[in-house]
């Protein structure tokens, strides 16, 4: 693409040669010839005139740049939008749907979804416009799909489960699974019958290998917009509010209930039967065992406060030099002990002599 077709694209200032050929988009410290990288972060600003690409996007004036550039208010969003101009997401790797693939004719299938060998599709199972179905994916019965969603390799869709537009679940994707669910009864445990369901609302986007466990009653909800990363764990009953960002290796406990545009970072654990409110951050490798004030930033094990964490975790590291302070100080104290005693049992022989 030309150098003002991208900046028109990204509807930005184009400080530079208007025909320069760009060959696609690369990172600043890796960039060759020919390509478009950018700047958003200050840690990268050292790159800048090592660089190699032929032009960067910039949100920001940055000193004596010595190729063209395009600025943009927002350098990272620019990006994204060229990362789409130069690789768009296509599915032509089949068309229609294959002999190959099972579907139950009870089934409603609109005629622009796309079905992959080895896709099994159950009973009475509802799928949208321009859906695509990827090798080895397994819907079962009663399921509704949406329109423009990707389902990817080997992602499974327990029966009576519901999936809004646009929504995309990568590679062993696992929806409607059996909440864990179990009574003890004289020492042995018995199963609770998970008979609820699973909703996942327009434009949520789930990665790889994530579980998100049916209901025991009712429905484990992924409200609109949600991003959840790979490895997550959802349990029964749980409530995911819109825009929410989870991070990988984060599990929620049955019956929590997360806000709206809350941020969970990676190995997080959130117990059941709390709520974290609208636009909490949880930092990494955190344990919620509370409920979590709305805008609360939360960290450690337990979570508390992240200045509050921080200033304990600054008083850990000086722990050494803190003990060895006690004891020099429990030795001072023992010495004037024993001097006070090694005084008064003079004064005592002192008076007992007198008299």
């Amino acid at each position: 693409m030309k150098l003002k077709e991208i900046a028109e694209s990204v509807h930005g200032e184009l400080h530079g040669p208007e025909e320069l050929e760009i060959s696609g988009p690369g990172k600043i410290e890796e960039a060759c010839q020919g390509q478009i990288t950018f700047l958003a972060n200050p840690k990268y600003q050292q790159f800048v005139a090592k660089t190699k690409a032929s032009a960067i996007i910039l949100d920001s004036p940055v000193p004596d740049i010595h190729i063209p550039y395009i600025m943009v208010p927002n350098a990272y969003v620019a990006f994204m939008q060229i990362l789409k101009l130069f690789t768009p997401v296509q599915h032509d790797y089949f068309e229609g749907v294959s002999s190959r693939a099972f579907v139950d004719p009870s089934a409603t299938i609109h005629s622009s979804v796309r079905i992959a060998p080895l896709a099994y599709i159950g009973p009475h199972v509802r799928i949208g416009a321009n859906t695509v179905i990827y090798p080895g994916v397994v819907i079962l019965k009663n399921v509704r799909i949406g329109e423009n969603c990707v389902l990817y390799p080997n992602v499974s869709v327990r029966e009576d489960c519901v999936i809004g537009d646009r929504v995309i679940l990568h590679n062993g994707v696992v929806v409607g699974s059996d909440g864990f669910g179990f009574a003890p009864v004289n020492g042995q445990y018995h199963k609770i019958p998970q008979i609820g369901n699973v909703i996942i609302e327009d434009d949520v986007e789930i990665g790889a290998n994530t579980t998100i466990d049916r209901a025991t009653t009712g429905s484990t909800i992924i409200a609109r917009g949600c991003k959840l990363d790979n490895l997550n764990q959802i349990a029964h009953n749980v409530k995911v509010g819109e825009n929410t960002a989870m991070a990988a290796q984060s599990g929620v406990a049955g019956s929590a209930v997360i806000g709206k545009n809350v941020t969970i970072a990676g190995q997080v654990g959130i117990v059941g039967h709390i709520k974290v409110h609208d636009r909490a951050i949880i930092a990494a490798k955190s344990g919620i065992s509370k409920d979590v004030p709305a805008g609360m930033v939360m960290f450690g094990i337990p979570a508390l406060p992240i200045q509050k964490q921080k200033r304990i975790e600054a008083s850990m590291r000086h722990l050494p030099e803190l003990m060895k302070r006690v004891r020099e100080l429990e030795n001072e104290i023992q010495n004037l002990k024993e001097q006070s005693e090694r005084k008064q049992r003079g004064d005592h022989d002192q008076k007992t002599k007198d008299h």
